[in-house]
């Protein structure tokens, strides 16, 4: 049973700040161990998310790169059928280990800026711009490391060949190709766009979530239940995606164009053109529903298993 911490009164309800409101945090601090603890926490709610959204997240590239009218029964049975369950985990063991690292990237990140914003307010809590910026920060930083990896990802997941005939035995394979072909960042630009707004409204939600529920109950961090941080994680990763999917379509179709001679490089302009005048407007929202279910279990999954890392480590 955790112990209740103290009540929020008139007298501290303006400075009671849920980024700082709880000693065993000590997120008002930076030191390298608690760097090295945010990092660690953000790697096992990456861990989580990728294994309870896996499947979600393969229908969904298989919908945005289809060259036909295929609905969401479709792809799910052909997989079942041509390439049996496990093709629902197709590519895993890149973001499986990359999306702990990019997760932890977020989290860091965000949890550093945090801090630095919560000193140069001489104490006082965070407003609404800085805790986007703070999610922005740490999405911009982190598209350098997840543009590859989701390329890799991605390339793997819309292979449809198996056995000798796959153009890509492997993660590994796969990366060595895409760096002859000088190929591995390609959809940087539209990455940074994604995860810095989308990043942004992400934490800004979960964050305006928590201190809200604190103020309310005037109880500490630690003291919030599971069930609630399972809530705000899978809100906050429903508005994360319903802010930023047309982006994620021309992401997708911007990785999976031919290796070589590619229609439309990292351009995001053709890629627009090219989905509108062939498929109207509803090619950007091509795998949304899938996107929607995996939304909001992966991503409370992530928060409940990064806000329990910290409670563990603390």
């Amino acid at each position: 049973m955790t112990k209740a911490g103290p009540l929020v009164t008139p007298e501290n309800l303006d400075t009671f700040d849920a980024s700082t409101s709880d000693l065993v945090y000590d997120k008002s601090k930076s030191s390298p161990l608690r760097i090295a603890k945010d990092i660690l926490a953000g790697t096992s709610g990456g861990i989580a998310q990728v294994l309870v959204g896996q499947p979600f997240d393969t229908t969904k590239v298989r919908l945005q790169t289809s060259k036909s009218g295929t609905t969401l029964l479709d792809v799910v049975r052909s997989l079942v059928k041509n390439e049996g369950p496990l093709a629902f985990y197709k590519g895993t063991l890149t973001p499986l280990v990359g999306v702990g690292v990019c997760v932890s990237v977020q989290f860091g990140v965000n949890e550093a800026m945090k801090r630095f914003f919560h000193n140069k307010n001489h104490g006082l809590p965070l407003s609404l711009p800085q805790y986007y910026v703070c999610g922005m920060t740490g999405g911009l930083v982190n598209s350098f490391l997840s543009s590859p990896i989701e390329h890799v990802r991605i390339r793997l997941q819309t292979q449809k060949s198996t056995g000798a005939s796959r153009e890509f035995k492997g993660p590994i394979d796969c990366i060595k190709k895409l760096v002859k072909q000088r190929s591995l960042m390609r959809g940087l630009p539209v990455m940074m766009l994604r995860a810095g707004h989308g990043l942004g409204c992400y934490f800004l939600v979960y964050e305006v979530m928590i201190q809200h529920e604190l103020k309310k109950k005037g109880i500490l961090r630690s003291d919030l239940p599971a069930w609630k941080l399972c809530s705000f994680g899978a809100i906050a990763g429903t508005v994360l995606w319903i802010s930023i999917y047309p982006l994620d379509v021309i992401k997708s179709v911007i990785q999976t164009d031919k290796l070589h001679n590619p229609v439309f490089k990292n351009s995001m302009i053709k890629v627009a053109k090219n989905l509108y005048i062939k498929e109207g407007a509803g090619a950007f929202f091509k795998g949304f529903v899938p996107t929607l279910l995996r939304a909001s279990p992966a991503n409370a999954a992530t928060f409940v298993t990064f806000e329990f890392a910290l409670r563990l480590m603390d």
